[in-house]
């Protein structure tokens, strides 16, 4: 009689334990959805629950390789934009529960809205599968993408003849290129490595292996410092222009309300990042410092004269003094537009 009893009790303190455990994780899971959309901030305090907080003994989050017991959203921890991370809950007699979740950080400023005016336009070959975008005094040099059509190429603006090109093996796509003094650096998609050429006989110099934290190849610039590099995340490298498979630093980017991925195209100009959004008709303005989208360009209007299928959207961002020259993938049309 005592053995069935005891097993009785036993019984229930176990349901009620399991029962308390789903009641923990569940309240915890409509927080985290509750905060999803709405996003915080840095300096921002995660404030559980009690039913989460009054059942722990300890709550920790873990994201990568990194675990804090602060409940504070903290630069030093977590990154601009969506963070996979684990919630660690000790319960007072030991047991720990584990939850994953995204916490979404958003900049703190609201992005400025950026307006242009259409002053020009010039004329662009519809062959040409813009990757890489660069303009040097009245040379346009582009980066060519599709396998077995990868190419690099330069002409002169209000032109379409090349002056000078170099086809690629037909297993690389190529991607962007920025010019570094007397050499030209371009990346590849998906072959994990990029070309060194020089400027002006468009030979073969080197070839260089990305780090590892990089998983693909999309946009490239030049800070005259380091190079800048995109590989399709919400990230920005900063690569040794020495050694460009050295990442130096990082930064992910987001503005108040969103987080931005599939960054490709990139320009660098008096001290800000320009980046297209892959297949969106939008470039944005970022501080190269922190990832913060401080201002966002909308060239719907422009975008919808081209954009006939998914492969022939907005992609290339060049400045012809502080006016910028933007054009897209097999697009007609390159548009010097000045920025009211």
């Amino acid at each position: 009689m005592k053995l069935k009893i005891f097993s009785a009790l036993f019984a229930l303190v176990f349901l009620f334990s399991c029962n308390n455990d789903k009641e923990v994780l569940n309240t915890l899971n409509d927080y985290n959805m509750s905060m999803e959309s709405k996003g915080y901030h840095f300096g921002d305090a995660l404030e559980l629950p009690k039913t989460v907080t009054e059942n722990a003994e300890s709550i920790t989050i873990s994201f990568g390789d990194k675990e804090t017991s602060k409940l504070v959203v903290d630069p030093e921890f977590f990154t601009l934009g969506d963070n996979a991370v684990t919630f660690n809950i000790k319960k007072k007699g030991g047991e720990i529960l584990t939850q994953d979740a995204t916490i979404n950080v958003f900049a703190k400023n609201p992005e400025a809205t950026l307006t242009y005016e259409i002053i020009k336009e010039y004329p662009h070959d519809t062959k040409n599968f813009v990757q890489g975008f660069e303009l040097e005094g009245n040379t346009i040099y582009e980066s060519e993408g599709q396998l077995g059509e990868s190419r690099i190429l330069k002409y002169t603006l209000g032109t379409t003849t090349p002056l000078k090109e170099a086809p690629q093996a037909s297993d690389v796509f190529s991607e962007g290129c920025t010019i570094v003094g007397d050499k030209i650096f371009q990346l590849t998609w998906r072959n994990k490595k990029g070309f060194v050429y020089d400027k002006n006989t468009f030979k073969l110099l080197s070839e260089f292996p990305y780090p590892n934290v990089m998983g693909e190849g999309w946009g490239l610039t030049y800070d005259g410092k380091n190079l800048i590099a995109s590989d399709g995340t919400k990230n920005i490298y900063f690569l040794d222009v020495a050694d460009p498979s050295k990442m130096l630093r990082y930064i992910s980017v987001a503005g108040n309300t969103e987080a931005y991925d599939q960054l490709n195209e990139l320009e660098y100009h008096n001290g800000f990042i320009y980046a297209n959004v892959w297949q969106k008709p939008i470039i944005l303005k970022i501080n190269p410092a922190n990832g913060e989208v401080v201002g966002k360009f909308d060239f719907s209007e422009i975008a919808k004269l081209h954009e006939n299928d998914n492969d022939s959207v907005l992609n290339g961002i060049a400045f012809k003094g502080e006016n910028m020259l933007v054009t897209g993938k097999n697009w007609p049309t390159i548009y010097e537009v000045k920025i009211k």
